[in-house]
């Protein structure tokens, strides 16, 4: 088989702060800006992997949520345990002064983890967790 990661799913409950965390804190491009009803999904993704992308979505635009249900998820997006995305970098340090200059929010400074990696983690403005690894 072969088969590709095309897209992830992220939350957003403001379009305005994901495109600025993604596009002008991590460097990615955007890709697509789509209005509908009110909500906005943006697709964003590195600039050097155009087959690769991350959707940013409204979680109000997902079918059949209930009220308790939509609360349930502001309040787990507002913990920063609804979502998340492991990214890589070869420069973890100077990465990891680029996105915190950009006053995101610091979960973890650069760590030698005991499961074999480095890493450190951020929360991007709808409290999703980014984790940022570095390659060998």
């Amino acid at each position: 088989m072969d088969i590709t990661i095309n897209s992830s799913f992220l939350p957003h409950n403001g379009a305005d702060a994901a495109l600025a965390f993604y596009r002008d804190t991590l460097g990615f491009e955007l890709r697509k800006d789509v209005g509908y009803e009110g909500m906005r999904w943006l697709t964003v993704g590195p600039v050097n992997q155009p087959e690769t992308a991350i959707v940013l979505f409204p979680p109000d635009a997902t079918p059949g949520l209930t009220d308790d249900e939509r609360r349930t998820i502001a309040e787990m997006m507002a913990k920063g345990t609804y979502g998340s995305i492991l990214l890589a970098t070869k420069d973890l340090d100077g990465t990891f002064e680029r996105v915190q200059a950009g006053d995101a929010e610091v979960v973890q400074e650069p760590t030698e983890q005991p499961y074999g990696v480095r890493d450190c983690a951020f929360r991007d403005p709808a409290g999703n967790m980014v984790r940022i690894q570095e390659l060998p």
